[in-house]
């Protein structure tokens, strides 16, 4: 499965973007959507999305996109929510979710900033893609996209773009 990942995006889904992600599977979103439904369908008509709703998204979005979503790709675990935080440092909510569930992979947005890394207590990876919108004070937007096969993800690539 090739799959890329966005997150706050707060209304924009600029070509650059579709150009980056054109080969991938399927889009994973980590919330903050902005634009409401329009921009949720705007991704899905351009592949299949996954996504979280995030703390500026409009209530709505929620029917479609859950606080948090628990699944498994290519025998991986993985949990993604709006607000995490990472390895020692994570939300009181994310934490819970992380001890309930037990995943391999915790993916997470809001910070705005692009950061991978191993969790080795919890033996998980924490995959933050950063924010692809023009919201926010992040001064480089930022996408991945990578592939999961036999329970490992592979060949991770970072798109960056100025503000």
């Amino acid at each position: 499965m090739y799959i890329g990942l966005i997150s706050d995006t707060h209304g924009v889904f600029s070509q650059e973007f579709k150009d980056f992600l054109e080969p991938v599977d399927q889009i994973w979103h980590a919330g903050d959507f902005g634009g409401g439904l329009k921009l949720a369908k705007e991704i899905a008509d351009f592949k299949p999305l996954v996504g979280v709703v995030g703390n500026c998204d409009d209530f709505i979005l929620r029917y479609d996109h859950p606080p948090y979503r628990f699944f498994e790709c290519e025998g991986l675990k993985i949990l993604m929510t709006h607000i995490g935080g990472y390895p020692g440092k994570y939300d009181m909510t994310a934490r819970k979710l992380i001890c309930d569930f037990m995943p391999d992979v915790f993916v997470c947005g809001h910070s705005h900033i692009l950061k991978v890394v191993r969790d080795q207590k919890l033996n998980m990876l924490v995959i933050n893609p950063g924010a692809a919108g023009i919201q926010g004070f992040h001064l480089v937007r930022t996408a991945l996209r990578f592939h999961i096969n036999d329970e490992k993800i592979e060949n991770m690539e970072v798109f960056e773009l100025d503000r």
